[in-house]
């Protein structure tokens, strides 16, 4: 089969993945479903690098929704880290001493299937106003504990250039603050956007960190590759956070190859997190036995520039704590003991070994 013909605007339904080939038209009714529920969103450049040949595209997992996602498992929840118990003013998350997260806006530049915020991501809530965006900074101007801003969303990048230059300024005007943390996957799906005029947005004096969400060599596109060097050029550090996902990149080889090609284009691995139970993701979600055997398989073997943390967010606003025997304990019978960073314990039943991948719709 041809490669795709390059696109010129974003898929977002049903109708339109199946005139793209994404999907098969019988497929169209339960995807229309899924849809109706969890925002959908292929952008061009991530059409372009799907394999139509590869029934097990990786990239078509991650984007391109399955009739997989109606079925919700047991102890799933629309919001399964519990950021909102932890959010005293609209669009940001206080869970830590010196950091918060603001979310200054609810869209993105294509919609993961397997996302924590999905029942918020791509609805019709609003971004935050600039009352809102005030309120917010406010906050973090009153409260001296506060070392870090962790900019998320939605995807901070798809803000217009003016407007993150706005908000960096006004960050980088608080005393007490160290870094601002941008979470994006802007410059891997619409690497265009990653331009002059942003880079330029992002001068600071503080130290501005971006962290790239990216879970396959495949999406280091050579565009995505000429995105993270606009940035990394111009001096700011680029980190990166990937999900450990079923029928994606749950295999040792895949996680080496997608590491060092991470450090190959200057980009240090960050975080590798164990899937959270979101709605309608259990076809994503390996064991959490599986996970640490893949990174301990990757120890000694493979740089140590190439290991991130593998971290799993305790279900119930907890904290996320690192996947290690100090702090997840097997319990021999199916389960773990999980100690927070107040050493509080918490039960944590794993994933079935035998769970089906993820199938295509």
């Amino acid at each position: 089969m041809a490669p795709p013909t390059p696109i010129q605007k974003t898929l977002r339904t049903a109708q339109a993945l199946a005139e793209a080939q994404l999907i098969a038209p019988a497929a169209r009714r339960g995807i229309e479903k899924v849809a109706a529920r969890y925002a959908v969103s292929v952008s061009p450049t991530v059409h372009e690098l799907i394999d139509l040949d590869n029934p097990a595209d990786p990239l078509a997992r991650q984007f391109v929704p399955t009739s997989a996602e109606l079925a919700e498992a047991p102890r799933e929840d629309p919001d399964p880290i519990g950021d909102e118990a932890f959010s005293p003013v609209p669009g940001l998350v206080h869970r830590y001493r010196d950091r918060v997260l603001l979310k200054l806006l609810h869209t993105c530049p294509v919609y993961c299937r397997y996302c924590f915020r999905r029942n918020r991501v791509g609805t019709s809530e609003p971004p935050l106003s600039q009352d809102q965006i005030e309120t917010a900074l406010a906050y973090v101007r009153s409260h001296k504990e506060i070392w870090e801003v962790i900019l998320t969303g939605g995807d901070p990048f798809l803000l217009s250039p003016r407007r993150m230059g706005d908000v960096i300024r006004q960050l980088d005007s608080v005393d007490h603050l160290g870094v601002v943390r941008i979470h994006t996957r802007v410059p891997i799906v619409d690497p265009a956007r990653v331009n002059d005029h942003l880079v330029t947005a992002l001068a600071a004096d503080k130290a501005v960190y971006v962290i790239v969400h990216c879970n396959h060599p495949h999406e280091l596109s050579p565009a995505a590759i000429k995105a993270i060097g606009r940035l990394v050029n111009a001096g700011i550090p680029v980190l990166s956070q990937s999900v450990l996902l079923k029928g994606v990149n749950d295999d040792a080889a895949t996680l080496e190859a997608l590491f060092r090609a991470l450090v190959r284009n200057r980009v240090k691995p960050y975080y590798l997190h164990h899937p959270d139970r979101a709605p309608g993701t259990q076809h994503f979600r390996p064991s959490l036995k599986r996970g640490r055997a893949l990174v301990d398989g990757l120890r000694g073997d493979v740089s140590g520039l190439c290991q991130p943390t593998y971290v799993l967010d305790i279900p119930g606003g907890h904290g996320k704590v690192p996947a290690a025997p100090a702090r997840v304990t097997d319990t021999g019978d199916g389960g773990y003991q999980v100690r927070d960073r107040r050493g509080c314990g918490h039960a944590y039943e794993d994933e079935p070994e035998d769970s089906p991948p993820f199938a295509s719709a």
